[in-house]
């Protein structure tokens, strides 16, 4: 199952941003060879059929208020998806670390009359959805809504108010960044998680990337309301959003809608793109904790947004790491040597360069050797390229992956309004199947080149100062017994 699930969701994150059913196996003794024999030969010739894909008629339009609108009409099902965008992302703070992430929490605490938890019951009693969100590039807020417009009108209403006018009352203020202070508190008892912080950190320098977007334990308490007011005021405006709708809505009615969202909201300025980072520097950093496993990242800042390597890059990460079971990565370090549950490799492109990233967890005696093993895993890729077999089943699982980025409306909503923040074209996600599938391993060896060097790697790692032991033998799978096997 976490095979399936690794391969649906990582083509949805690339394709800018959910799960696949697995029925149980059988585990009783009638399973015979014969049966699963054909189960596996039913699978295989399932996965060459090509997959049906849902085509998406998207239109663009500006409101009279400048605000971009990407639409796409879903009369399936009686509702729609509203996503309205911002460039006020963490990368915006300033030094006022988590400013970004804390007025994006207040927004749904107050507007007018209203308090929390009037706004929460309205919403439930229109049968409509809110939330919001604040990452390093953007902040985002979203409204389901059914598309009876007895119900629509009063919770697109509602969702302007909130947009553009919150309250930001003072006693949620303060629950609130209680609330962000014990998560602070606890991120301290997570390895993974200070290992993440320092790497973001190590990678970054005095960049605004380099500062998670809900500030620390430090710069949350001296946010004052009239920080989240100026900061509202300054990017909660209707030239620096972009609206995607995606539902039960004629033209017209989107149009309407679209009009009224972006007529709310105040006039202002678009906000300034986002610096290029300097190139990191390589270094490893160690953070002691006391556990029996030892965490450990390795990093350095790849691709941004709109690169035309990127989906070379992506295809050979899914071969290298980022595809789950049968990765090189997997082979190598779990399969071959036991080392680890899981080892993962990603790409996180962003307004200026994210990052390539790979991901480990193993045990504390053995961190030092698994930590040699993945460079030495990596270089040789970096160094030499995918075969033309990897990289063939590789383009064949993203195909079969890529209708599940289109399957329901929020997701599209989704692709929608990256695709719109972006600055992408309106065909990117067929251009990016169609891109992959026309890639050749001389295609990824050399974008894998031009944006990696193995010596150029930030390491972090969090856990234990122990006795180290040598690396395990590998054991090839033909070794191994099969399920078939192991039952008889």
């Amino acid at each position: 199952m976490m095979a399936l699930r690794m391969l649906s969701t990582s083509l949805i994150s690339a394709a800018l941003l959910m799960s696949v059913g697995c029925s149980n196996l059988d585990s009783t003794t009638s399973l015979q060879s014969s049966s699963a024999e054909q189960r596996i030969s039913s699978l295989a010739a399932l996965s060459k059929h090509d997959p049906v894909t849902r085509t998406l008629d998207i239109q663009e339009w500006h409101t009279s208020a400048g605000t971009k609108v990407l639409f796409m009409a879903a009369p399936e099902l009686p509702m729609f998806d509203l996503r309205l965008t911002f460039a006020a992302g963490s990368s915006k703070d300033q030094h006022a670390y988590g400013l970004a992430n804390l007025t994006s929490a207040m927004l749904d605490e107050g507007t007018g009359a209203l308090n929390a938890g009037q706004i929460a019951t309205q919403f439930e009693d229109l049968g409509a959805d809110f939330s919001s969100g604040s990452y390093r590039d953007m902040a985002v807020i979203s409204l389901r809504s059914l598309s009876d417009p007895k119900l629509s009108a009063p919770a697109l209403e509602l969702f302007s108010k909130i947009a553009a006018q919150p309250s930001f009352p003072a006693d949620s203020l303060a629950r609130i960044k209680n609330q962000l202070l014990a998560g602070f508190e606890y991120e301290k008892q997570n390895p993974g998680k200070l290992a993440s912080l320092a790497l973001f950190e190590k990678l970054y320098g005095e960049h605004p990337y380099a500062k998670p977007s809900s500030g620390d334990a430090k710069s949350v308490p001296a946010l004052t309301r009239q920080q989240l007011q100026d900061f509202h005021r300054t990017y909660y405006n209707a030239n620096n959003a972009q609206i995607a709708l995606v539902g039960d809505l004629t033209l017209e009615q989107a149009k309407t809608i679209s009009e009224k969202v972006s007529a709310g909201l105040p006039r202002g300025t678009a906000a300034a793109i986002t610096a290029k980072p300097k190139a990191n520097i390589a270094s490893k950093t160690h953070i002691e904790f006391p556990s029996t496993q030892t965490h450990i990242l390795l990093a350095q800042l790849a691709v941004k947004r709109g690169d035309p390597d990127y989906p070379a890059l992506f295809l050979g990460n899914q071969i290298l790491g980022g595809g789950g079971f049968g990765t090189r990565l997997m082979e190598e370090v779990r399969e071959k040597r036991g080392l680890t549950y899981g080892i993962y490799s990603g790409l996180s492109p962003m307004q200026a360069a994210g990052p390539f990233m790979i991901n480990v967890q193993t045990r504390a005696q053995l961190s030092d050797v698994t930590l040699q093993l993945v460079q030495d895993l990596l270089r040789d890729y970096i160094a030499n390229g995918p075969t033309e077999t990897e990289l063939a089943n590789a383009k064949r699982e993203s195909l079969g992956s890529f209708p599940l980025s289109a399957a329901s409306n929020s997701a599209i909503v989704g692709q929608l309004a990256a695709i719109g923040f972006y600055d992408m074209p309106l065909t990117w996600m067929n251009d990016f199947m169609q891109d992959l599938q026309k890639l050749s391993v001389k295609d990824v060896h050399a974008a894998f080149q031009r944006h990696l060097n193995p010596d150029q790697l930030v390491i972090v790692t969090a856990g234990p100062t122990v006795e180290q032991l040598p690396l395990p033998e590998p054991v090839e799978r033909s070794e191994q017994p099969t399920a078939v096997e192991r039952q008889h």
